[in-house]
């Protein structure tokens, strides 16, 4: 009776353990070739990495070096290594081991309400931090906190961090991030190490994204590399989403500018100069073509509004109190954008009143 119960049992042992093999063998080949978004690839892994934050850079180096850290607060544009500077600085504090247990991250798209600050932040402030790293380095005695978009939190929300930040000073170190400093309460910035993160400078961009062209034999321009610096304004993050969008469109041939333009959504300037001549023309008939065939075309206004700006205000062909006029117009069209207006209209009223200071001299 025993032969008869092992006999079918052992040999159907065999075949699942041989399927198992085979699956974590399927599942470790997929790991492999899984691709990455470029923008992640090339994030920066340790502080030494991150450009042009020389300030911030130098204090953290003194925290890894086993000086303590204050609580710190990180402000300025997207796309200029905020995240990325506290992340890789937790990492090389931590180590891969430690990290998930000593870092907490709530970004602007997980729950950050009143609530949420007095459990689940209250939570991990108050536990203890123990262990040691395995591979024998200093282990600093804290944890870290990570609030990313800070400025997206409620007041009330804010208000109930200032006690915690107090309290659980041994054990924590809060990290703020945000774009806008002035939605930060007073109370929170007083507890905190400010630092601005600047725009990056295009030669610093340049380098960065012709290091990223080469490590994946992207063919570009000089010429392609400095527009894309151009209409990225500083943002890394997006210069980098758009170099890798333009790869994947050519497959393999040279990017050039024309390719940049229409993957970034930019307005060519020949169709400016088009619009910008139907307003010196004074017929409306052919403004409100232009401006028909401008939103059909797939063209955002708010997108046409900052590019507007930039060409008046460069151009020598208009007076200064016909570019004030039509600046300020361009400031109310683009808060009505913001608001929800509709952008046919708006595009309309704007061009009439281009026209307008265009055409009353004449």
């Amino acid at each position: 009776m025993q032969a008869f119960l092992k006999g079918p049992a052992s040999i159907s042992t065999k075949p699942v353990a041989a399927k198992e093999k085979s699956a974590a063998g399927s599942s470790g080949e997929g790991k492999r070739t899984r691709p990455i978004p470029w923008v992640e690839k090339y994030r920066p892994k340790n502080v030494d990495e991150v450009a042009f934050q020389d300030e911030v850079v130098a204090v953290l180096k003194k925290s890894l070096e086993g000086a303590d850290l204050p609580n710190l607060l990180f402000y300025g544009p997207p796309g200029t290594g905020k995240t990325s500077t506290i992340l890789a600085a937790a990492r090389e504090l931590f180590g891969p081991d430690l990290f998930r247990q000593r870092v907490l991250e709530l970004n602007a798209s997980d729950e950050r309400g009143i609530q949420v600050i007095r459990e689940k932040v209250k939570a991990f402030a108050q536990l203890t931090a123990s262990g040691s790293r395995s591979d024998g380095k200093m282990c600093p005695p804290f944890k870290i906190v990570i609030l990313d978009e800070a400025d997206s939190m409620t007041s009330a929300a804010q208000a109930a961090l200032r006690r915690t930040m107090e309290k659980e000073s041994k054990t924590t170190r809060f990290c703020l991030i945000c774009n806008y400093i002035s939605r930060i309460i007073e109370p929170l910035t007083s507890r905190c190490s400010k630092f601005r993160f600047k725009p990056l400078s295009d030669s610093i961009q340049q380098q960065r994204l012709l290091d990223v062209s080469e490590k994946e034999h992207v063919k570009i321009s000089n010429e392609a590399v400095s527009y894309l610096v151009k209409v990225s304004e500083g943002d890394l993050r997006k210069a980098i989403t758009f170099l890798q969008s333009a790869t994947r469109l050519m497959g393999g041939k040279e990017i050039t500018e024309k390719i940049i333009t229409e993957i970034a959504g930019v307005i060519p300037k020949e169709t400016i100069d088009e619009l910008l001549l139907g307003c010196q023309s004074g017929s409306f008939e052919k403004l409100e073509t232009l401006a028909k065939n401008l939103i059909s075309e797939g063209f955002a206004v708010a997108q046409l509004v900052n590019q507007l700006h930039d060409t008046v205000v460069e151009s020598e062909d208009y007076s200064d109190k016909q570019k004030s006029a039509i600046v300020e117009k361009l400031a109310e069209v683009d808060k009505c954008l913001a608001d929800g207006a509709d952008e046919f209209l708006q595009l309309m009223s704007l061009c009439a009143l281009v026209m307008q200071q265009l055409t009353q001299n004449t």
